[in-house]
This record gives C-alpha cells, sequence and structure tokens, in this order.
C-alpha cells in the first residue's frame, strides 16, 4: 500500500480502520474519460453484485461512482454497504451517526446535482481530508469543505482500533469543489 505524500503519518499509527486499509489499496485507480470504462470499477459492481448489494444501473465509469467506491470498500471490510449504494446521500444511513468524526468513519457532503461519499483521514481547520473514489475522477485523498458535510457515520466495530479517532493536519492543496 502507498501512502501519499503528507499522509506517511498513517503508517505509524498501528491497526488501521479496515475502510482504511481497503481504501488505501485502492489509490489511484481511476476512470477512463470518454468511450470506455475501467475494468477494475466495473468489477467492483460485478463483485458487488455476486455477493447480494444491489448496484443497478452502473454501466459505465462515467457515472458518478463516490458510492460505489464506498460499497466495494466497506464490503472488503466486512461491513454491510446501505441500500442503493450508488446515491451518496443514502450513505447518511450507514453505521452509526457521530458528532465527530474519526479515521475510517463515512463522511456524506452535500454537491451541486447530488451528494458525495468518502472515508475520514483527517481535517484542517476548514477541510475534511476524504479518502474516496470519483475525486478528480479517481481514488485520492483530497480537501471537502467541512460546511458542506452533512452526515458523518462510524462503521459498526465490536472493538474499534484505538486509530479511530481525529487527526488535525495542516491544510495543504486546492478545495474540492464537485466530485462528480
Amino acid at each position: 500500500m502507498t501512502i501519499p505524500k503528507g499522509y506517511e503519518w498513517l503508517s505509524t499509527l498501528g491497526q488501521l480502520p479496515r475502510t482504511i486499509q481497503e481504501g488505501l489499496a485502492l489509490l489511484g485507480v481511476q476512470e477512463i474519460v470518454g468511450k470506455g470504462s475501467n475494468k477494475t470499477i466495473i468489477g467492483w459492481r460485478d463483485e458487488l453484485n455476486q455477493a447480494g448489494v444491489k448496484v443497478v444501473g452502473y454501466s459505465d465509469d462515467d457515472i458518478p461512482w463516490c458510492g460505489l467506491f464506498a460499497a466495494i470498500v466497506v464490503h472488503r471490510a466486512g461491513k454491510n454497504a446501505v441500500e442503493n449504494p450508488l446515491w451518496a446521500r443514502n450513505w447518511s444511513k450507514f453505521g452509526d451517526p457521530v458528532s465527530i468524526a474519526g479515521l475510517g468513519d463515512v463522511l456524506v457532503f452535500v454537491r451541486n446535482g447530488g451528494g458525495h461519499v468518502g472515508f475520514y483521514v483527517a481535517e484542517d481547520a476548514t477541510a475534511y481530508h476524504v479518502l474516496g473514489g470519483n475525486q478528480s475522477n479517481r481514488v485520492s485523498i483530497t480537501r471537502v469543505a467541512k460546511d458542506r458535510c452533512i452526515a458523518r457515520r462510524r462503521p459498526r466495530y465490536i472493538n474499534a482500533p484505538l486509530s479511530v479517532k481525529s487527526y488535525r493536519v495542516a491544510a495543504g492543496g486546492a478545495l474540492s469543489r464537485n466530485e462528480a
């Protein structure tokens, strides 16, 4: 697993939440813009459908896929995805609500034309640092304004890793404006 520059501190935390482990393993996967689709992304749909997670209406990686990414990550982490996982705002029903986000929690955001979903990595004064899919057409960690967040949801754990807590980091890079 390659950890992006500026987030190397993740490797010093010991046991990471499975959502972060699984998500980081997919860093760099990107869609094919225009004609054609990345077979890996389409394969996530097939893997989820075979596992009984209904992914309906997803035929091309030009269709927003942040919810598909969230679903494959939670599935591989041994958790249950929400119903209709492609709809980012449906993730506001996942797990349990928390007032303060911690590593590996699901964050749901509002955006023009819909929503966005990803996983909390860290935060700075104005933004969450989000591990997500379909962020600049790829799996990445990007900054998303906190005031766009409409839900913070924690996976249900029997024993949560000690690393499941908030992390403050310096702001770096531009804010994401639209994840479609």
